[in-house]
C-alpha cells in the first residue's frame, strides 16, 4: 500500500515535470478574443477542467458566474480567480443535476450581471460499471447529471442570447463520445445524447449568431486522474509513477494534458474569433483517439 505522503510527493514531482515539458511562458502576449465584458456561466467549476476554463475566460476579461456543490471550494476558487484577473467573479452553490439549482444559477447571473452571453456546460461523470450493475434509478440520475442538465441550462440561457444576437455554448463531454470506453456505459450513453442535442440546436440557433460546440477531454492531469492513479496503484501493487506512465504510453504526444491546455480551446470557442465554428465535436487528447473523424 502506498504511503500517502510519498504519493503526494510523487504527484507534486510529476506536476512539475508536466509544467517543464509544456514550456509555458508566463509573460506571453494575450490575443484579443473579444471577450471583455461578456458574461459567462461555467458549470461545475470549483476545480479541474471547469476551473481552468473559468480562469481562462476571466483572464480574457469576461465576467463570470461559477458554481459547484461545495460552498468552501467554489468560494475559494472565486477568490483565487479574482486575485489573478481584473473582472467580476461570482460563485453559487448548486448541483447541476437539480433543475431548481440550475434556475437559481441563471437567475443569479441575470440579477448580478444583467445578461448571459456564454454558457459552458460541465458536470462530473457517473460511476464506473456495466449493464447489469445499474438499476433504472441510476440510469435516470446519470441522464440528469450529464444530459438533462445541459438541456435545461441551454433552454434557460438561449432567450437572452437571442436578444443579444450573440451567444456561445460549449459542452464539456468526453472522448467516450468518439470512442466509447468499456465500463463507462452510463457516461457513454448520456454524453452521446449531448452530442445529438448539440448538433441539432446548432443548426436551429446559427441564424441568431449563437454557436454551439462540444469539446472532448482525453487524459488531462486533474484531481480525478490523480485519484484514479493512486487507487489503481494500491490495487495492483504498483507505483504511482508507473501507473501514470502507463496512462501516457498510448498517447502520441507522450504525456498527459494540462487543464490550461484544455481551457485554451474552450476559451477560443467562447470568443468572437470562433465566429465560423458551430456544430462541431473536438477532442483535446494529445492524439489518443484513433478515429479519423
Amino acid at each position: 500500500m502506498l504511503n500517502l505522503l510519498q504519493a503526494e510527493k510523487r504527484q507534486w514531482n510529476l506536476s512539475k515535470k508536466i509544467q517543464v515539458r509544456q514550456r509555458v511562458n508566463p509573460n506571453r502576449l494575450i490575443m484579443d478574443l473579444g471577450l471583455k465584458d461578456k458574461v459567462a456561466i461555467v458549470c461545475a467549476s470549483s476545480k479541474g477542467l471547469g476551473k481552468a476554463v473559468a480562469m481562462g475566460l476571466a483572464l480574457e476579461g469576461a465576467s463570470i458566474v461559477i458554481c459547484s456543490r461545495t460552498k468552501y471550494e467554489i468560494e475559494h476558487t472565486a477568490t483565487e480567480i479574482k486575485t489573478k484577473s481584473d473582472t467580476k467573479v461570482y460563485s453559487v452553490v448548486a448541483d447541476v443535476s437539480d433543475p431548481n439549482d440550475i434556475e437559481k444559477v441563471v437567475n443569479y447571473t441575470l440579477e448580478k450581471l444583467g445578461t448571459i452571453n456564454i454558457l459552458v456546460n460541465n458536470a462530473g461523470g457517473p460511476p464506473f460499471g456495466y449493464l447489469d450493475d445499474f438499476d433504472m434509478e441510476q440510469w435516470r440520475e446519470s441522464l440528469n447529471l450529464n444530459l438533462l442538465s445541459t438541456i435545461k441550462f441551454t433552454k434557460l440561457v438561449v432567450p437572452h442570447m437571442k436578444k443579444n444576437r450573440w451567444g456561445r455554448i460549449v459542452n464539456i463531454t468526453s472522448i467516450a463520445v468518439k470512442q466509447p470506453i468499456d465500463g463507462l456505459i452510463l457516461s457513454n450513453t448520456a454524453r452521446a445524447g449531448v452530442i445529438g442535442f448539440s448538433k441539432t440546436i446548432s443548426n436551429e440557433l446559427a441564424e441568431s449568431n449563437i454557436l454551439v460546440n462540444n469539446v472532448c477531454p482525453g487524459r488531462i492531469y486533474t484531481d480525478r486522474i490523480r485519484s484514479l492513479a493512486m487507487s489503481r496503484a494500491e490495487t495492483v501493487g504498483s507505483s504511482y509513477e508507473d501507473i501514470i506512465r502507463n496512462m501516457e504510453s498510448d498517447i502520441p504526444v507522450g504525456r498527459l494534458g494540462d487543464p490550461d491546455e484544455f481551457a485554451n480551446l474552450v476559451v477560443f470557442l467562447c470568443s468572437e474569433k470562433s465566429s465560423y465554428i458551430t456544430g462541431n465535436t473536438i477532442q483535446i487528447d494529445g492524439g489518443l483517439v484513433k478515429s479519423a473523424l
